[in-house]
């Protein structure tokens, strides 16, 4: 069982993230965030030939990083 103050790292959010996009979101106990990230991501990945999809892995490890960052204790 957890303690109310378990910290959250935000280095782990952000590699979580990156390879996996929506990972890292889940891990800062957002689920509705990274399963949009888990659904758009492949989406853009597919939708533009890859292009935009090196762009949402980064914009999802930058958020999974600054929410974990902003927010330390879960």
């Amino acid at each position: 069982m957890e303690s109310e103050d378990t910290v959250r790292n935000p280095g782990i959010a952000a590699v979580l993230s990156f390879l996996i996009p929506g990972i890292g979101q889940i891990y800062n106990g957002k689920f509705l965030r990274g399963l949009f990230w888990l659904i758009v991501t492949p989406g853009m990945w597919v939708g533009t030939g890859g292009l935009l999809g090196w762009i949402c892995h980064l914009i999802a490890a930058y958020t999974a990083y600054n929410y974990a960052k902003a927010h330390p204790y879960r």
